[in-house]
């Protein structure tokens, strides 16, 4: 009876290693570089620097999660930093003017829902390339954030609004991460038990043959896009809440964030292979070597080019494994 349950957890461990074999090394990658900062700082394992972290993160999270199911599709969406900048600009003069905590969110989700949708629009039944697509909408949204504004803040939001942002439970735990792995969890299971998720992974891997299954492929693809501008309305949320204000500028340059922590986290760019579990990874790795780079003294300027090497080399090593995978066949 033991030997029996042995075999099975054996075949467990096995199945979940090869399923998960890049979340896994990735946890590994990240517990080892944890360790190695804890050692190298003093400041870097303190429970502020840990929460500053999560508060830095927390936006990006929001925008990893929509960008993840984007890439599954095989699609991208550069926008979704002027997504997030503009959903918040336009809640949060609609906050501004009217102290309505619960219109000023409805306002924020609706645009970036409605961003998203002319995205997805475009590239689902349109069907152009998602590159160039959200190229424009990158630019679009982040001249109207100018426009609309005028290059000014909002601010003067209702005290309440910031519950989200810096409301602590019991005045220990903080509102904002209740609320991101809440959202982590709801889209995990999504991707993995509905017909939605299984679609988006089957258009991703190959979507001519999906098409040919009876799968919608352009209402799913425009879909996919709808999602990643709520998830960027859901990041402007946090961010305004938890700073109290709104800037032309909020939102700038956070798309490589979110892109690199799905292909950290194992989203494969040429679409069909990822998980939200590596995803979380990712946005930890990202906003922790950020953190420990600041922590050291690196010039800030050089952030950049240590994120893009990342994402070159998680991109590589996903080449090469799929190259070794074909030799091994």
């Amino acid at each position: 009876m033991n030997s029996g349950n042995t075999l099975q957890s054996g075949g467990l461990g096995r199945r979940i290693g090869r399923e998960f074999k890049t979340e896994l090394s990735m946890l590994v990658i990240f517990v080892v570089f944890f360790a190695v900062m804890s050692f190298a700082s003093p400041y870097f394992l303190t429970t502020n620097n840990i929460m500053n972290v999560m508060s830095q993160v927390s936006s990006t999270s929001m925008l990893a999660i929509g960008m993840t199911i984007v890439i599954i599709t095989s699609g991208i969406d550069l926008s979704v930093g002027s997504i997030l900048g503009l959903s918040g600009m336009i809640g949060g003069m609609v906050l501004m003017n009217t102290q309505n905590v619960v219109l000023g969110v409805a306002v924020i989700l609706l645009v970036g829902m409605v961003m998203g949708l002319v995205n997805g629009f475009l590239i689902g039944y349109l069907e152009l390339p998602a590159f160039i697509v959200t190229l424009g909408m990158m630019e679009i949204g982040r001249s109207l954030d100018y426009v609309i504004s005028d290059a000014n803040t909002a601010s003067k939001f209702p005290a309440i609004y910031n519950f989200l942002g810096t409301g602590r439970i019991g005045g220990v735990f903080p509102v904002y991460i209740i609320f991101i792995f809440g959202m982590f969890a709801i889209f995990i299971w999504i991707m993995a038990k509905t017909k939605f998720g299984r679609f988006l992974y089957a258009i991703g891997s190959n979507k001519e043959a999906a098409r040919l299954t009876g799968i919608n492929v352009k209402f799913n693809v425009m879909m996919a896009y709808v999602i990643s501008g709520l998830m960027c309305g859901f990041a402007a949320w946090i961010m305004t809440s938890r700073l109290m204000a709104c800037d032309a500028t909020y939102g700038d340059g956070n798309e490589m964030d979110a892109i690199a922590a799905a292909v950290i986290g194992g989203t494969s760019m040429s679409g069909g292979k990822g998980t939200l579990w590596g995803t979380i990874i990712g946005v930890f790795l990202v906003g922790f070597l950020r953190n420990a780079l600041n922590i050291l003294g690196v010039n800030p300027y050089w952030q950049g080019t240590a994120i893009g090497a990342v994402i070159v080399i998680a991109v590589l090593a996903e080449k090469l494994s799929k190259v070794k995978v074909k030799k091994g066949k």
